[in-house]
């Protein structure tokens, strides 16, 4: 009896002693509605109750929201100089915090708080925090800099260095400590924000996973509008889904060996040297089965990618051979999609009537350039001081992505590491993945961890040799390794090619 006596008065001194933290975690996050920040007001802070978090109504994802826990959620607007109006949130866990932060990034030209980003964070156990890039309105919409020189350089790095100087400030004075680490973790705009972190302020982040990252902007903007326009300059052109089935058919009999296993998955895309001129009509076939001459050429000029008229160099690069069944998301025949037009329209012209059959890859990708990469690029000599300091970048893009083209990656990649020493090209790692589409979708496994693979790089130092994905819940189960740039996937000839464990890191296959 007694015994047990002991054992409840314990478990009730726990209990109050819980419900005392508790309210003390409350306490402490009004409290931070007072916190003072150079030029920035804390607007709300309030404490979400587990499972209570609703985002407001145009913020919902196309899937439901997991359950959280209870967190204290900041935010707040900042105003670094003026014609500046960013708004931020902060969120931090009521129990179970793992001493870390990571913050997340936007999508196309944001406008938007990346909620799906912080919940999926938050629910690992860390402190997050995004902004909307500067101001509010559709990520489509590219008008809020027309006239606004300050908003664009809110969007191109600002907003996301107020936002993490803010929710450094917020973890400290809620916590009372420090984050232990800082990792940063994004896709696409997200993805360029983080290089954009690495170039500009080499010191926000001890880490930093860049996927697909929507890099540089204009000539991404350029690269999309040529792609759109192959396929949008004539009617000849255009090109439906059910002939884009048919060209990705026919680069999988073509290609999908390359790798040495026949799986549906092009793993070497670089490797692939299918020409759509094999799909050519014969003179008086049907073309239902086979394509059309301006077809055929609307198809080379999308994966060869945007080149100078005059000069004949490329400005960026083209989509890789694999992502046919993808390529309508941009190539559909219509012209450019919306933030692309939005970009030409109201940002460099300022014309609602602007016709994209007028740009001059010559002329207007010098206009282009000259106004607003400066806000919005990372060169890839541009690293060397995030790199030398021992921060870590991890670098991944699908081979299938229709929207911003892997090449992008690679290529920055090669001049990133070429432009390095020795030691400080140790801390940047490149993982492609096959079949992969814009962040995530496609043929192949894509789902992996990016933010515990990252934190633990940061934590031992040791660089990841290899990243086990796998398919989403509900496809067929198929693993497979990812592996460093330029290592491949190969299977070893025995066993199950669905089973990770049967793939070797090795270097590059001859072409």
């Amino acid at each position: 009896m007694i015994r047990r006596f002991v054992t409840s008065g314990f478990a009730v001194i726990t209990l109050l002693a819980a419900l005392h933290a508790s309210d003390a975690g409350a306490a402490e996050c009004g409290r931070l509605e007072r916190l003072e920040l150079p030029h920035a007001t804390i607007t709300s802070a309030v404490i979400v109750e587990a499972g209570a978090f609703t985002p407001p109504a145009n913020a919902a994802p196309a899937h439901g929201y997991p359950p959280l826990p209870a967190f204290c959620r900041v935010a707040g607007i900042s105003r670094p100089v003026a014609g500046s109006s960013i708004r931020f949130e902060v969120w931090m866990p009521m129990s179970g915090w793992n001493g870390k932060f990571v913050g997340v990034g936007n999508g196309a030209w944001a406008g938007t708080m990346p909620y799906p980003a912080m919940v999926d964070t938050l629910s690992k156990g860390y402190a997050t925090a995004a902004t909307d890039g500067g101001h509010e309105g559709s990520p489509l919409d590219a008008s809020f800099a027309a006239r606004h020189p300050e908003k664009l350089v809110d969007f191109g790095h600002r907003a996301l260095h107020e936002t993490t100087v803010i929710a450094k400030a917020a973890i400290h004075a809620y916590y009372d400590r420090q984050a232990s680490r800082s990792l940063f973790a994004s896709c696409s705009t997200g993805g360029r924000q983080g290089l954009m972190e690495a170039y500009r302020y080499p010191h926000d982040y001890d880490g930093i996973s860049s996927m697909a990252p929507a890099n540089p902007v204009v000539a991404l903007m350029v690269g999309s509008l040529w792609t759109s326009a192959a396929v949008s300059k004539d009617t000849a052109s255009r090109i439906p889904p059910a002939a884009f089935d048919l060209v990705h058919k026919a680069v999988l009999a073509h290609c999908d060996a390359n790798d040495g296993v026949r799986d549906g998955i092009i793993g070497a895309p670089q490797r692939c040297d299918f020409d759509p001129a094999a799909l050519q009509c014969k003179p008086g076939a049907d073309s239902v089965d086979c394509l059309t001459a301006p077809q055929v050429g609307a198809l080379r000029a999308i994966f060869q990618g945007p080149r100078n008229p005059r000069t004949g160099q490329p400005i960026y690069p083209g989509f890789a051979l694999g992502s046919e069944t993808m390529l309508p998301t941009q190539a559909s025949g219509e012209g450019p999609i919306a933030p692309v037009l939005s970009y030409f329209r109201d940002l460099v012209y300022n014309d609602p009537q602007w016709d994209f059959r007028s740009f001059d890859y010559d002329r207007d990708v010098s206009l282009a350039m000259a106004a607003h990469d400066g806000a919005t690029g990372v060169p890839a000599s541009g690293l060397d001081a995030y790199l030398s300091s021992g921060r870590k970048l991890l670098l991944s893009h699908g081979w299938s992505d229709p929207l911003v083209p892997p090449m992008a990656s690679v290529e920055f990649y090669r001049a990133m590491a070429a432009h390095l020493d020795t030691e400080a090209a140790t801390n940047a790692r490149l993982f492609m993945i096959p079949g992969m589409g814009h962040c995530g979708g496609g043929d192949g496994p894509f789902v992996f961890d990016v933010i515990a693979i990252l934190d633990q790089w940061v934590e031992t130092g040791r660089a990841p040799e290899r990243i086990v994905a796998s398919n989403p819940p509900g496809a067929p189960a198929r693993t497979r390794p990812l592996c460093p740039f330029p290592r491949e996937a190969v299977y070893s000839g025995t066993g199950s090619t669905d089973d990770e464990k049967n793939f070797r890191c090795e270097p590059t296959l001859p072409h």
